[in-house]
């Protein structure tokens, strides 16, 4: 039998699951214990009390002594007139008690008309006697428990202060996984933020390994960054050698060796480009709306066809400025390259940023969109004809941007121009 259906429902919080489990244990003893409670309590006892008032009764209203017994049973006779009498029982909704009692009463007494239990103080009868129609009144506590509501009363008072006390003490268990998801969750967008291990064992070890593979993942990066920008810094100096003698040959292939020597450059840029993506910078309240049109009037003054199509929302959000500046550049150097005009949006939310670029190009196949985002890969040959060599490494930066910040980048068909639309999807 499949429970699928049931997810639906189930609170999306830990806190929430937390408090489900406590509390349907807690609820079911609840029920439980006043169903038995009602059963043998407040029915269970009412009767054998409503069997021995009934003898009493029926004493009262089978001799002619009846007074005299009446006033030592403390039993209030009063003749009535038949229009006196009630038609029907009376007893509050919530008087379970009464139940059993009423029930009783009618049982034992065939001469019985109603019965009223218009409190917890009195019981009042209406009986046909040989002498007409009689009220008889008498203490509520001869046919019920006296304050049978205190066992649910102490039961939910009591329950409801163990509930309290247990949830305090697995909020101070679930703290140190709510701390941990966060430490993880900013690490997952490029923050860095102060995390030490606390909590039961298995939270303890589950933070340790979390701090490890936090400290390799940085050190990997620094690595790759010390070791990428060696590369470009050693080499730039012999090819800045070769490039100044190569100037002063006067050779008909001297032209095509320059080219050659500023591509290599060009090569060593993006690699030290690449090793610097996201992790250039630190996050600070950034007003995307203000990064992306600098974007766009910088690009439109170097008579490149691009500008901002569409804003939606204001306000700030915590990025590397650097980062996203390179990103978007990245897409929108691809967007012309590839298209005769790129479009840029934004679209700002309390949830979500989105930064959106858009071209008239030839597009991307969906089959090979996932291929296009990883570094050095050049697809072809349409999107490439006539358009010259690029690195391979626009998409992936920006991919790599977009990761750092929690986000990603998804790449689909443009709609309204026809070519790619590339979107940088962060949340807030």
């Amino acid at each position: 039998m499949s429970f699928a259906w049931l997810k639906r429902y189930m609170p999306r919080s830990l806190y929430g699951r937390t408090a489900l489990i406590l509390l349907l244990p807690v609820i079911s003893v609840l029920v439980v214990v006043s169903v038995v409670s009602v059963q043998r309590i407040f029915e269970g006892v009412s009767k054998q009390m409503t069997t021995t008032v009934v003898r009493e009764v029926r004493l009262v209203t089978s001799g002619d002594d009846g007074a005299d017994i009446a006033r030592a049973l403390l039993i209030e006779v009063t003749p009535i007139a038949p229009d006196a009498i009630p038609e029907e029982d009376y007893r509050r909704w919530y008087d379970l008690s009464g139940i059993a009692v009423i029930r009783e009463f009618h049982r034992l007494l065939p001469g019985l008309r109603a019965v009223v239990l218009p409190g917890d103080v009195w019981v009042r009868l209406y009986l046909d006697t040989e002498d007409g129609p009689v009220e008889l009144r008498f203490d509520r506590r001869r046919v019920s428990a006296a304050n049978p509501h205190q066992l649910l009363v102490n039961m939910l008072i009591f329950g409801g202060l163990m509930t309290v006390i247990a949830f305090l003490y697995l909020r101070g268990q679930l703290r140190p996984i709510t701390r941990l998801a966060k430490a993880a969750a900013a690490f997952g967008r490029g923050q860095i933020v102060p995390y030490r291990p606390a909590g039961a064992t298995e939270v303890r070890a589950a933070g340790l390994a979390f701090l490890n593979m936090r400290a390799r993942i940085e050190r990997q990066i620094e690595q790759r960054t010390m070791m990428l920008s060696g590369v470009s810094h050693d080499l730039r100096t012999p090819l800045t050698r070769l490039r100044l003698g190569l100037e002063m040959i006067e050779d008909e292939d001297r032209d095509a060796m320059l080219r050659d020597v500023r591509d290599m450059e060009r090569l060593l840029d993006a690699f030290l480009a690449f090793a610097r993506d996201a992790a250039e910078g630190e996050a600070a309240p950034v007003d995307p709306v203000a990064l992306v049109r600098q974007v766009a009037e910088d690009a439109a003054r170097s008579n490149q066809p691009v500008a901002l199509h569409e804003v939606e929302g204001e306000g700030e959000i915590c990025l590397r400025e650097a980062g996203i500046r390179r990103a978007v550049e990245n897409l929108v150097n691809n967007a012309v390259r590839y298209g005769s005009r790129a479009e840029l949006s934004v679209h700002l939310t309390a949830r979500t940023l989105r930064i959106r670029v858009e071209d008239d190009g030839p597009g991307i196949p969906p089959e090979q969109r996932e291929e296009a985002v990883r570094a050095f890969a050049r697809l072809e040959p349409a999107r490439n004809q006539d358009k010259g060599s690029g690195v391979g490494l626009g998409l992936s930066i920006a991919a790599d941007v977009a990761r750092a910040h929690g986000g990603s980048l998804r790449l689909d068909r443009s709609a309204r121009l026809g070519g790619l639309c590339a979107d940088i999807v962060i949340s807030r």
